[in-house]
């Protein structure tokens, strides 16, 4: 049997006969068909020979972007609806014909508007595509008698108007970050130093040994040793165990230990999707993946990355840059305006455009910036963890984490991630673990996070039992394909939901994206977005009950199949025409010329 193949159970599978009008996990669609090298389509069966560098590719970047015209914002001063104060700005680029904006935004999507309900006030008011749920007869915008204003929002971070105007006007103050910079490059500049004496005394001392004509082993590596472990601080660790390492009134570092986290996910990790994976149990969580020099500038789109929901008790947000100076001042930034537990830096990013200009898993071949990098940005603030994420190096056949990681250990990171594969594999191949256990065996007392090919309990139980030395485990891939990893986890059993119970977790996220993006149509379009991007990843869920072995492993690939009901087959269909087809149950019809192409063509599936 194919070790690459997910085998279904006879009665399920899509045969011939069937004439494919029910295979469950075609991609084939007009919207998600690769391409030949000639410019023309690969037909259903026709078989090529792929250049190996088109399939290393993980997005699709000249997918079409749809860019919907039918609706315009409607002026703030509007939204309440009619009796409100005028428009004060005589330039104002926004909509102030009522009638005409109502007409043009259509039906309401359905009775009830999740904001009004949880919260008593919904701030899209008319605008609204629920908002006959909340206005009266007069079209006025109606606020519930429970509705408290002096609650404190839900959701935290981000950037005010105010930060906005000092980062672009260059004003923010950065004088602390310059000092660690500095502080850094005395110690990194003193290391070098000592290694050279130290290699100088190795040399002239073997020189002396051999003309006496003995050679007497060097105690110099024994001594560097010591002094490394007496020298050794847990200032910087997330671990602190010793009773003059913190103060008392101090907030406590995060613990990494014995911990699920959720994976910083480009896209698909935003705040509405990170809110379904607490539900289900995770105990970290950490935003996407933000750029060091778009947030310095004050670009409110970058700094939504770091966006937090209340419930994220334990919340991390990821940085990317390739110049240490602009890292430390986005962490400073970040730790002085934000509400964050700790700063990860990633330098296991494969994007070739952050790798090319020295960010991401570049990082890990540019020794004296990463060191710049990590010593400065350990050293903000002890009551702020600074980790590191990282691959096993960038090529497959070279390496460089076990090297790297004690490096960054006494460097001061709190923690670190390793994911089991190179840039150059992406995410094709399997997670090298027993590589992951050799680098976390090197690790002094720094907690390390183990990432990589875990989609269910048995999974995870088989990656803690190879590297024991790992101290938790991060998912990513897992938790888009099935959400509710965590719970199977700490439960110790799969659980296996019927397609009523994914659909109302769909439902969920489509009431916190409206929440989060807003309700009225710009915000319910951007969720659409969302939920289809997911759903590439959420199709590959097999229900237990249909596989002839489970549990699934997440780069096996399935056989033609059917579900149990209609709607576990629409769930589990490649073709992105299904999905905008789900994604019209949740959010009603789409705008006339939607397409879609997912994000990520996923080659390792």
């Amino acid at each position: 049997m194919d070790s690459g193949i997910c085998y279904i159970k006879p009665e399920y599978l899509v045969t011939e006969a069937d004439g494919g009008s029910a295979a469950a996990n075609t991609e084939n669609s007009e919207t998600n068909k690769r391409k030949r090298e000639d410019g023309g389509e690969v037909e259903a069966g026709e078989k090529k020979k792929w250049d190996k560098k088109e399939r290393k590719r993980g997005q699709n970047k000249n997918r079409p972007v749809f860019k919907d015209e039918r609706y315009s914002h409607l002026c703030h001063s509007l939204i309440d609806g009619t009796g409100g104060e005028p428009c004060s700005l005589a330039n104002c680029r926004y909509v102030h014909d009522l009638d005409a904006y109502l007409a043009a935004k259509g039906e309401d999507l359905g009775p009830e508007c999740y904001v009004y309900t949880t919260k008593g006030y919904c701030a899209r008011g008319v605008s609204c595509r629920f908002a006959n749920a909340h206005t009266n007869e007069q079209g006025t915008n109606l606020k519930r008698e429970d509705y408290d204003e002096k609650a404190p929002p839900t959701t935290c971070n981000g950037v005010s108007s105010e930060l906005q105007v000092r980062l672009r006007k260059h004003e923010y103050d950065f004088s602390r970050s310059k000092e660690l910079i500095k502080m850094a490059e005395k110690l990194r500049d003193a290391r070098k130093l000592k290694e050279q004496q130290e290699k100088e005394k190795n040399q002239s001392e073997e020189t002396v040994s051999l003309t006496a004509g003995e050679k007497q082993p060097s105690q110099t590596t024994e001594k560097i040793d010591a002094e490394k472990q007496t020298d050794w601080k847990s200032t910087g660790c997330a671990i602190n165990d010793s009773a003059t390492g913190r103060d008392a009134d101090q907030k406590p570092a995060v613990d990494f230990r014995e911990k699920l986290v959720l994976s910083p996910l480009t896209t698909l990790g935003n705040l509405p999707f990170r809110r379904i994976c607490k539900e289900f149990g995770a105990d970290i969580t950490c935003g996407e993946m933000a750029c060091a020099q778009p947030l310095l500038k004050g670009m409110g789109q970058e700094w939504a990355l770091t966006k937090r929901h209340q419930s994220e008790d334990v919340f991390g947000v990821q940085l990317c840059g390739n110049n240490p100076n602009m890292i430390n001042q986005a962490a400073q930034v970040i730790h002085e305006t934000a509400q964050v537990d700790f700063i990860d830096l990633n330098i296991g990013c494969p994007i070739d455009l952050i790798y090319q200009q020295g960010g991401g898993s570049a990082l890990m071949r540019r020794t004296n910036i990463l060191e710049l990098t990590v010593r400065s940005c350990a050293a903000l603030s002890d009551r702020l963890p600074f980790t590191v994420k990282m691959r096993t190096g960038i090529y497959a056949d070279k390496s460089v984490a076990h090297e790297l990681l004690p490096l960054v250990e006494e460097w001061g990171a709190s923690a670190v991630t390793l994911h089991g594969r190179s840039r150059e594999q992406r995410y094709t191949k399997h997670a090298n673990w027993a590589y992951i256990e050799e680098c976390a065996a090197k690790a002094k007392r720094m907690p390390v996070i183990g990432n990589g090919d875990i989609l269910s309990y048995e999974d995870y139980v088989e990656r803690r039992t190879l590297a024991p030395h790992v101290s938790s485990v991060m998912i990513g891939r897992g938790a888009l394909i099935k959400p509710w990893i965590f719970q199977e986890i700490k439960e110790k059993q799969a659980w296996s939901p019927s397609s009523g119970q994914r659909y109302e977790m769909l439902q969920k996220f489509c009431n916190y994206g409206m929440e989060h993006w807003g309700s009225d149509t710009k915000g319910v379009e951007t969720t659409r977005r969302f939920l289809l991007e997911w759903q590439s990843f959420l199709y590959r869920y097999i229900p237990e009950a249909l596989q002839t072995a489970p549990p699934q492993k997440i780069n096996a690939r399935p056989q033609k199949y059917r579900g149990r009901d209609e709607m576990e087959t629409l769930m589990s269909s490649g073709n992105a025409a299904d999905w905008v087809k789900l994604s019209e149950s949740l959010l009603g019809r789409v705008p006339e010329g939607f397409t879609f192409v997912p994000k990520h063509k996923a080659n390792a599936f």
